[in-house]
């Protein structure tokens, strides 16, 4: 936001130098070590084309609201159709930007291992309903704790391969 007023960010495209310069700089600082990038909407997305990239050698990729709808509604599934790392997704359910079937869609035609999480009653922001939590017996805390478990466990899993 500049000045109160609302921009549209940056696209995907115009990150992913800056992103994968820091990636870069990661790796060459901490040799040998094992490199997991995370981002949220359009950071997983700019995480993925980083991944992708053949000079960057990436262990695994996470994406927290991946968003898979562009502004025209067109699956835009092609950054993720060239991963070949394992690739896990923490999705709300009720997330506009990745309805749940398309992403599945999408997933069976990947290359890369994917795992999902589904936070269920989940906006793009991961927030639950009131309602829907009153109807669980549950709290936000517990669908982000869940979600955190999920997390790591991916996380275990992609190092031991």
């Amino acid at each position: 936001m500049s000045g109160g007023k609302k921009r549209a960010p940056p696209k995907a495209e115009k990150l992913v130098e800056f992103h994968s310069n820091i990636v870069k700089e990661t790796a060459t600082k901490f040799p040998g070590h094992p490199l997991i990038l995370a981002g949220k909407s359009m950071g997983s997305r700019v995480g993925c084309m980083v991944a992708s990239m053949e000079d960057i050698n990436v262990s695994a990729v996470l994406c927290l609201g991946y968003p898979l709808k562009g502004i025209n509604g067109a699956v835009r599934d092609e950054t993720l159709l060239q991963l070949t790392v394992p690739t896990m997704f923490v999705q709300g359910s009720k997330d506009s930007l990745c309805p749940l079937d398309k992403l599945e869609t999408t997933r069976k035609k990947m290359k890369a291992l994917t795992e999902l999480h589904v936070i269920d009653g989940g906006d793009h922001s991961f927030k639950v309903g009131k309602k829907h939590l009153q109807a669980n017996s549950s709290t936000q805390i517990d669908a982000e704790v869940a979600a955190m478990k999920a997390i790591a466990a991916f996380v275990s899993r992609s190092l031991e391969g």
